[in-house]
């Protein structure tokens, strides 16, 4: 298993990753009353933070992305 996470896409994962975690436990908001939103929102935010933190997203092998920048 080889990085193909960059260190900017990793900011982004773990800020959302911990966002879509941390809203739908807020009470009153309309669309995580859905228990197939709650749970969608936080399986996808837990999925972003792993992957920021194993620097690795399956999803980029399979398209052949990598965000990571190339050292020579």
């Amino acid at each position: 298993m080889h990085t193909n996470v960059g260190s900017i896409d990793r900011i982004v994962r773990i800020v959302l990753g911990l966002a879509l975690i941390l809203v739908p436990l807020i009470p009153n908001i309309p669309l995580f009353t859905n228990a197939a939103a709650f749970w969608g929102a936080l399986i996808v935010g837990l999925i972003l933070i792993v992957t920021a933190i194993v620097r690795f997203c399956p999803l980029y092998t399979l398209f052949g992305l990598s965000t990571r920048k190339v050292s020579r």
